[in-house]
């Protein structure tokens, strides 16, 4: 019978080799263990939760809710699984439906028990999920669509019981969980932005619109849309820092422009908005459009003979500027008419009436001139022949108002 012996140092080995075999043992159960989590969240979710939904038994939904939850939280909480993403997906799903089940069930205290970040800790896990691990991207995305869709009928239903802020907010909330899953949800936001504004919660409207404008959305208008909730909320310096933005890429546009001057009107600063337009000028000396826009803003603020002399400027620039001679000729048209109401709204023999019919006239006369030029450009502009037959008839110009009138007559409109 032989015999074996081991030296000490051999047994040392031994010993040292079977601790890492039993170690590494204790370190795979410890890891089956937690997928084993990943699992039974998986089955209390889908097996459980989801089938209950379906037929009703919100009661047994519940129960699997937090059973689900128990399990995930625990996979979530060990490192061989927290980065997981079928636990970052099942993290979003199982604390996200806290919250439908709450809403479908009006059952308040029941969201509260996936604590009072639920929200935050679904969306995070979605997010999460989806950058990690192209896995279950189709998996989060399908998820987040159909969280979208069913907010989509809540804050719809919010919305025409004109809780505009509360809608606001799920339409807000829609927004997030597509973003979760990589996709900027314009329209969610924009009628977040819309509650907000309808509201009164004009901050958080120009927060929604600013993010919109910085995606590019609907161009300028997002910037104006912005600048106004901020400005209507107080907030003059974001007001004025949104516009700035915007003008970098549309240094022309008449509605940022009007805006930054309604900044400065909101602020009783006549000054400033005089000289936000001389601002704008001096940036860009011959540029038609610009003088075209700004002639278009003072008509608005009805400042006449500043309107008259920027489209003039534009067309000293460009004679043949179609959009300006037309412009120019309607502001005309419209002051002459404005001014002979004035004076047939005078008391009988008041010294003015005279006055102001001669500047009627010269009025009118001034806008003959780039009506006349725009009319040769478009001969088939049937509303400008017309203003044109009533102009002429107006300063007694018999045959010319004739002329005109036919040329309209025989345009078949």
């Amino acid at each position: 019978m032989k015999t074996f012996h081991l030296n000490r140092k051999n047994m040392k080995k031994q010993i040292k080799r079977s601790t890492l075999i039993v170690s590494g043992l204790i370190i795979s159960a410890a890891a089956f263990g937690q997928k084993k989590n990943e699992t039974s969240a998986a089955v209390e979710f889908k097996n459980k939760y989801q089938m209950s939904m379906m037929t009703g038994d919100y009661d047994a939904a519940k129960k699997a809710l937090v059973a689900a939850k128990v399990y995930i939280d625990q996979a979530a909480e060990h490192p061989e699984t927290k980065e997981s993403p079928k636990t970052l997906y099942y993290k979003g799903e199982i604390y996200s439906n806290f919250l439908i089940v709450g809403m479908q069930t009006q059952d308040t205290t029941f969201i509260k028990q996936a604590g009072e970040d639920a929200l935050e800790v679904a969306i995070s896990a979605y997010k999460k999920g989806f950058d990690v691990s192209d896995k279950f991207d189709n998996d989060i995305r399908e998820a987040c669509e159909q969280k979208r869709a069913l907010l989509d009928g809540y804050a719809n239903m919010l919305y025409k019981g004109e809780m505009f802020k509360e809608a606001g907010e799920l339409y807000g909330t829609q927004a997030r969980f597509m973003d979760a899953a990589g996709e900027f949800d314009t329209t969610s936001i924009f009628n977040s932005a819309i509650c907000y504004e309808k509201g009164n919660e004009y901050l958080k409207a120009g927060d929604a619109y600013e993010k919109l404008a910085k995606a590019g959305h609907k161009g300028s208008t997002s910037y104006v849309l912005a600048s106004s909730a901020y400005r209507k909320g107080g907030n003059k310096e974001k007001s004025k820092a949104t516009v700035a933005e915007g003008r970098k890429k549309f240094p022309t546009d008449r509605d940022l422009l009007l805006e930054l001057v309604n900044i400065n009107i909101d602020a009783g600063d006549a000054a400033g908005a005089e000289a936000a337009l001389s601002e704008a000028i001096a940036a860009d000396p011959n540029n038609k459009q610009l003088y075209y826009t700004i002639g278009t803003i003072y008509i608005d603020l009805k400042q006449n003979e500043k309107a008259e002399a920027s489209l003039n400027k534009a067309l000293e620039i460009d004679p043949e500027y179609i959009d300006a001679l037309y412009q120019l000729g309607a502001h005309l048209v419209t002051w002459a008419g404005d001014t002979k109401t004035a004076a047939n709204q005078l008391k009988f023999g008041d010294p003015n009436y005279n006055k102001m019919l001669k500047e009627s006239d010269e009025l009118y006369k001034r806008a003959l001139i780039p009506l006349e030029k725009y009319i040769a450009k478009s001969p088939n502009d049937k509303d400008v022949l017309n203003i044109l037959f009533q102009i002429h008839r107006s300063l007694g110009n018999s045959e010319k108002a004739m002329e005109y009138k036919k040329r309209a007559d025989a345009i078949k409109q």
